[in-house]
């Protein structure tokens, strides 16, 4: 046990990361992880297997060396595939720019790659099937079981980067007085199941590769991400009550006779679709708050252990990759002053994983309900129109985006102020007779 180590409570995507960018500075890291090591286990049945990985990731994943062999496993997604209902698919482009796109990326394929990574530094020790039990925040303390037996960890600091149901973030809720211990829990009335469409007897994909594809629905929607085996991951975003309820949809009969109705064209791709639907579990949609993300300088939580957000600006990967580059920019400036260090980075991100988790909320709408609204898609093509003739202009989702050097909040307000103009002057008849010109004016002004 050695107290001038920092203990890593979490070895998913934020912790892993982490650990290799300290051991790159040099700085010893113990990691302990609850679940198995993943690379010799299957990952769980209905759990997201595939993620959208955009600039910010990008960025954070480039400070560790990572980002060149990270893409070579990536499937570039150009822009979204509309399958309206009644209505021919279209693609409508995440930018006019053809350098911009997100890429499909495999969940445990990426963690897997950063273990891997991390196996390599004498500096790091990984710890799996080791549940951490109890955090003493003002000792940086742990205690853990493994193999059946009670042990203790000590470090310099603990930081906790094991998600939305965080040990670290818990044990701080328990000393909410005293911490002055802010927390909030937002659950969306919808849920998410996880499908699949399997490739063909060649192993290719059965519907356009590089796209993100949805099938919107009003009041619920189908999704679906690429995968490096020619497969889809298919995830349903559907109410628990109601016609297209979970609850609702309670046998075989009914699924098959519902996607029939909701889903034709989709349907031909997944004959395995009711069992499949029974064997995967009905996940819930929140959102996590909370402040202040620190306690006594000697633990800190980030990624989903302090901003858990929804899935739908595909952006909580990123956010949490974010993270690990933005508390390395603060160690550049700082150092190991850790108390100095955990208030600054703590103010950096707050007001900006706050505004992903807002525009993630926005989109779900946006997504699920204008797609194929008029007006969205008339703004949609003047946006394609600006950013393919004005460099320097970028729409909300790109600013997002593809744009890491803007913080999430300057893209939100930005961006909001963008889309409540263009959505005016889209809502005229003469949409199409306005110069570009006149529409970058608006904007700039």
């Amino acid at each position: 046990m050695t107290k001038d180590k920092i203990i890593i409570v979490g070895a998913g995507l934020c912790g892993s990361l982490l650990a290799v960018r300290l051991a790159q500075r040099g700085l010893k890291v113990a990691v302990y992880e609850q679940r198995p090591d993943m690379r010799g286990n299957e990952v769980d049945a209905g759990r997201s297997i595939n993620l959208a990985l955009s600039a910010r990731g990008l960025w954070a994943l480039e400070r560790a060396g990572l980002k060149e062999q990270i893409l070579e496993h990536c499937i570039p997604m150009r822009g979204r595939e509309i399958h309206p209902l009644g209505g021919d698919a279209f693609l409508s482009p995440y930018s006019g720019r053809s350098e911009d796109y997100i890429n499909s990326v495999s969940r445990p394929g990426l963690n897997a790659a950063l273990l891997d990574h991390a196996e390599r530094y004498p500096e790091i020790e990984l710890h799996f099937a080791a549940k951490v039990s109890q955090v003493d925040l003002d000792a940086a303390k742990i205690q853990y079981n493994k193999d059946g037996k009670e042990h203790t960890d000590e470090g310099a600091i603990v930081i906790g980067t094991d998600g939305v149901g965080s040990i670290v973030r818990r044990s701080m809720m328990r000393e909410s007085t005293r911490l002055l211990f802010n927390y909030s829990q937002d659950f969306l009335r919808h849920g998410y199941k996880e499908l699949s469409i399997l490739p063909d007897a060649q192993g290719d994909w059965k519907i356009k590769k590089e796209a993100l594809h949805i099938w919107p629905r009003g009041h619920f929607m189908i999704i679906a991400l690429p995968n490096l085996d020619g497969s889809f991951t298919l995830t349903m975003f559907h109410p628990y009550e109601g016609e297209a309820g979970f609850n609702a949809l309670s046998t075989p009969e009914k699924i098959t006779d519902f996607f029939e109705k909701y889903y034709p064209t989709l349907l031909p791709y997944i004959p395995h679709l009711p069992q499949e639907y029974f064997e995967n579990p009905t996940g819930s949609l929140g959102t996590i708050k909370c402040w202040p993300w620190q306690a006594y300088g000697k633990a800190l939580i980030m990624g989903d252990a302090s901003h858990g957000i929804v899935p739908f600006y595909g952006q909580g990967m990123n956010a949490s990759l974010e993270d690990v580059r933005v508390f390395d920019e603060v160690l550049d400036d700082i150092g190991d002053d850790w108390q100095r260090v955990f208030e600054r980075f703590q103010h950096l991100r707050k007001e900006n994983t706050d505004a992903i988790a807002d525009l993630a909320i926005d989109n779900f709408y946006e997504m699920r309900d204008h797609v194929d609204d008029q007006n969205f898609m008339r703004k949609r093509k003047i946006e394609m129109q600006l950013e393919q003739q004005f460099p320097e202009y970028y729409s909300k989702y790109s600013l997002v985006t593809f744009k890491p050097e803007l913080s999430y909040h300057q893209a939100m307000t930005r961006g909001r102020e963008q889309d409540r103009r263009l959505l005016e002057m889209c809502a005229s008849n003469e949409y199409e007779q306005i110069p570009l010109e006149q529409y970058l004016t608006a904007l700039q002004n």
